[in-house]
């Protein structure tokens, strides 16, 4: 007993000791020994092997996401910089909006603005005309409806709808109800020929100045000014004026004889000054582009006075933004003034617009001696594709370049109807490379071309 006592003490050395008292029974020596001290931990034991295990998972893990993105990311980066590159070309869509909630917020409200417009005009006219264009305006509503709920309809296609539908509420409001037999002059449809040049020389300034605009006196019924003819160069570097002159007839005028001269603005960069070749004397004023503004000014022969109109429009251009080009720019002539038999008019481009030429009417009020713009049409022809532009029978004529010695005529857009023609081919003979200016004169059915300092005149047929 004594050695199984000693035994039984060695076992337990460096643990807990346990003392036991043996009894002796049939011979041998019996004792009772609690075992549970001597059990092994298995629940700790299972709880660090789990704990190991989710390590060695974590660190699996965590190596797999490593070599994930040591391998993946530069795929990824790539992919990304791949992408970036084909949406390049649609950078000018996204910045103007074509497809976000906000164009087509702001489409919405010009939706409605355009139902108030084409509703005064139902209210005056009530003709088929009107009608109709209430029942697409109703039909465009329900589109742009839809759009708020999917994007199953195009944008583009409903904002050039829009601008269809908004050019013919502007040609609405042109109609008087006395229509029937007015401007019969203008009833013959669009120009068939385009002569050779009737008139031909120099400006009286010298052909080294090549930029500037010249013509008849174009109003019609006007008894000041009627027979005049006048010519307004641009003096400093081709771009800015503040000169007028007129001669009486058009004997002076080709012999340089008995010319007056006015003095618009006393300096080339005054806000009276001119800037770019725009101007047209239309009785007994001269309208032009006003220097560094989105303005058009008036100046009266008689009393030497300037008045301005703000070209409406969300970003118009100036300052070169979007001038004539085609094949040469020529430079500053973002706003181009015209005239014809319907009265005045203002061409000219916007950010709004894409760059595409907007058609403005100018009204001048001579009782409240305010200068107004009353309508515009938003064409889709993009103004740096083209070379210059005039107005006949509110129908705007675009020309572009062929050669040195000539023009051509190959666009029109009719106000009174909101329809384009793309088929012209009109020939516009030259003597030099760049027009200045193009303008219609209603009087004589004449075109005024300003061609590097040399002035040429052609007869228009219809």
């Amino acid at each position: 007993m004594l050695a199984f006592l000693l035994l039984l003490l060695t076992s337990l050395k460096g643990g807990d000791a346990q003392r036991v008292i043996g009894r002796s029974k049939d011979g041998s020596c019996h004792c009772e020994v609690n075992s549970t001290m001597w059990s092994f931990p298995v629940l700790k034991y299972e709880g660090v092997l789990l704990q190991v295990k989710t390590c060695e998972g974590s660190l699996s893990s965590l190596q797999e996401q490593v070599l994930l993105s040591t391998t993946r990311l530069p795929q990824i980066q790539a992919q990304v910089e791949n992408v970036t590159a084909r949406l390049q070309p649609f950078q000018y869509l996204r910045h103007q909006g074509l497809y976000t909630a906000l164009s087509l917020r702001l489409l919405g409200q010009e939706l409605s603005q355009l139902e108030i417009d084409l509703s005064v005009v139902h209210t005056q006219l009530n003709n088929t005309q009107t009608q109709k264009l209430s029942t697409e305006v109703g039909k465009l509503r329900k589109d742009v409806e839809k759009m708020h709920i999917s994007d199953t309809i195009n944008l583009k296609t409903v904002k050039e709808n829009f601008r269809y539908l908004k050019n013919s509420v502007e040609s609405c409001k042109t109609i008087p109800k006395d229509f029937k037999g007015q401007h019969r002059y203008c009833m013959k449809g669009l120009i068939t020929n385009i002569s050779e040049p009737v008139t031909t020389k120099i400006s009286p300034y010298g052909k080294n100045y090549i930029s500037g605009s010249w013509g008849r006196q174009a109003q019609m019924d006007t008894e000041g000014e009627k027979d005049s003819y006048w010519v307004q160069t641009l003096l400093s570097s081709h771009i800015y004026g503040n000169t007028l002159r007129v001669y009486q007839t058009y004997e002076d005028f080709m012999a340089s004889v008995n010319h007056k001269d006015y003095t618009l603005a006393p300096s080339y960069t005054h806000a009276d000054a001119v800037e770019g070749p725009s101007g047209v004397l239309y009785g007994e004023a001269l309208y032009y582009h006003c220097f560094g503004s989105t303005d058009v000014c008036r100046y009266d022969l008689k009393t030497n006075s300037v008045k301005r109109a703000t070209i409406p429009g969300t970003g118009v251009g100036i300052k070169n933004k979007f001038p004539y080009c085609y094949y040469d720019c020529r430079s500053h002539s973002d706003v181009d003034v015209e005239a014809d038999e319907t009265g005045l008019w203002v061409i000219y481009t916007t950010l709004g617009n894409h760059g595409n030429l907007v058609v403005s009417r100018l009204v001048w009020d001579g009782e409240a001696q305010v200068l107004n713009v009353t309508q515009i049409w938003e064409t889709r022809l993009f103004k740096k594709a083209v070379s210059n532009a005039f107005m006949v029978c509110g129908v705007m004529y675009a020309t572009r370049y062929v050669n040195d010695y000539r023009e051509e005529v190959f666009y029109a857009f009719d106000t009174a109807t909101g329809k384009e023609d793309n088929s012209l081919a009109l020939p516009l003979e030259k003597v030099a490379k760049g027009v200045a200016s193009l303008s219609y004169n209603p009087v004589n059915r004449q075109i005024y071309m300003y061609n590097d300092g040399y002035l040429l005149a052609y007869q228009a047929y219809f």
